[in-house]
């Protein structure tokens, strides 16, 4: 007859599929029941409505079935009591977490593991959103843990290109982000029907991104990048305001008139406390996908200038391909359906050189920019003022 500590080892295995951790580590299995050849897990679970128990119980199934005596397995499912998800959400916040209060807002941190990289661009219609999710899913190909904040409000684009729809589970003012092709994802395209616009100022902006950093729970992530909207308004300094000595990217095309609304944002990041370390141009060529002729149709050089003028290197030029167009539009992002495309090549290179970027950095001070309107601290007043 199989033994309990058989079934515990088997359970090992089993992750909640919203936290991404062993169910036993979270406080969610509740007993295990050995009655001859039946076993019998209880497992508590988040909320009644949980979308994912059929997953659970598929999951618990199938590590404890295979064990030699077992011929079945029943999977009773409980919702935890408030103390039981108090408990939880302590655990998974860590220590010190509750300590925040009104008066006194709560410092939103990560572990020293996580590379935070904002996304930004000057200008829209520069193919940031697409370059995010594409630096995004070629991470998570490589094993790394990674996360994407679409912190554009007004124009969100990113459940869409990773193919993700649903609604985040939220308990004990948590929110658990939904997931799509490894990627963890928190956009206000999920709290909002896609084509309601969201007509927002300052303040509610503000809380929004610190709902977002603070009040999701995103794991043990290696990389979030946040897709920022265009410009250099109020989301981009709140961002800045919460995540001092976050790295930026800047998203470009190969034109003059983008170059140089880039090279804006590029210097918006070093009077907020942001690090550029690097340049990624889009757009840079077509090639024609008869004859492989290559046709510069948005100029070039302005990614390199925009690089020159910034001090941080040009981390790749990606073609203009209509599968990377289409791989928006589906949700398969083309690193992931056709991952030696050239683009998708271009996009695998910048991702490691994005990697090797923020990583080399780690723990080092950041120089501080003491001129302009919002440097140091004033860009955190600025955007706490609101």
């Amino acid at each position: 007859m199989v033994t309990e500590q058989q079934v515990r080892e088997a359970l090992r295995s089993v992750m909640d599929p919203e936290i991404g951790r062993p169910i036993e580590d979270i406080g969610m299995l509740e007993s295990i029941t050995v009655d001859g050849s039946t076993v019998r897990v209880g497992v508590l679970i988040t909320i009644e409505g949980c979308p994912l128990k059929d997953r659970i119980t598929q999951d618990v199934t199938a590590a404890v079935r295979p064990l030699e005596g077992v011929e079945k397995v029943e999977v009773p499912l409980t919702p935890m009591s408030p103390d039981q998800r108090a408990e939880l959400v302590a655990k998974l916040r860590g220590p010190g977490a509750a300590a925040a209060t009104p008066a006194s807002p709560q410092k939103i941190s990560f572990p020293d593991s996580t590379s935070i990289i904002a996304i930004a661009s000057g200008k829209g219609g520069v193919g940031k959103s697409s370059v995010t999710v594409n630096l995004a899913a070629a991470l998570a190909a490589e094993g790394h843990r990674v996360g994407v904040l679409d912190a554009d409000v007004w124009g969100f684009s990113v459940p869409r290109m990773l193919g993700v729809a649903g609604k985040p589970v939220g308990f004990n003012d948590m929110i658990l982000p939904l997931e799509g092709h490894g990627v963890k994802v928190i956009s206000m395209g999920f709290f909002v029907p896609e084509e309601t616009p969201v007509i927002w100022r300052g303040p509610m902006l503000h809380k929004a991104i610190e709902q977002f950093l603070g009040d999701v729970y995103w794991g043990d992530l290696d990389y979030l990048l946040c897709d920022l909207p265009p410009g250099t308004g109020d989301v981009s300094i709140s961002l800045a305001s919460f995540i001092p000595g976050a790295s930026m990217l800047v998203v470009t095309t190969p034109q003059e008139a983008a170059r140089k609304v880039a090279e804006r944002a590029g210097k918006m990041a070093e009077r907020t406390n942001l690090r550029p370390i690097g340049v990624i141009e889009n757009m840079s060529y077509y090639l024609c996908p008869h004859c492989g002729e290559r046709d510069d149709i948005f100029g070039t050089g302005g990614g390199q200038e925009a690089a020159d003028t910034l001090g941080v290197p040009l981390m790749g030029q990606i073609p203009l391909l209509p599968l990377l167009r289409a791989g928006g539009d589906s949700g398969v992002p083309i690193v992931v359906s056709d991952p030696e495309a050239e683009a998708s090549v271009v996009l695998r290179a910048a991702a490691t050189a994005v990697a090797r970027a923020t990583k080399t950095r780690v723990g080092k001070p950041l120089a501080l920019f003491t001129g302009g309107a919002f440097a140091g601290s004033d860009a955190e007043s600025h955007a706490h003022s609101h």
